[in-house]
């Protein structure tokens, strides 16, 4: 049980990882300031559940050691925080899109 729930967050990880590289990718092509705006709100979004998931694994599934949970602990504030305004920038730019 503990194996697939590691190998589901691994899986995850990517899966966040490829998003996270296509929405860059997007949004350094975009020439029109709004879906620039939008692409990069999704990559912030992307980018923080990737991290967020990267600290669960890092403080629940590993052996505990005080630097992997500082490192948890830095990647689980630095998750919250780009979730938090990736969906800020995302509504923000969604309004103006109308």
């Amino acid at each position: 049980m503990l194996e697939t729930i590691q190998i589901a967050l691994s899986v995850l990880i990517f899966i966040t990882l490829l998003f996270s590289v296509l929405f860059s990718f997007r949004s350094r092509r975009q020439t029109d300031p709004k879906q620039k705006g939008i692409n990069t709100a999704l990559m912030n979004i992307s980018m923080g559940l990737m991290l967020i998931v990267i600290a669960i694994t890092q403080l629940f599934f590993m052996s505990d050691t005080a630097t992997r949970r500082v490192f948890g602990t830095v990647c689980m504030l630095l998750g919250l925080f780009n979730l938090f305004a990736g969906i800020r920038n995302y509504a923000y730019f969604n309004r103006m899109s109308r």
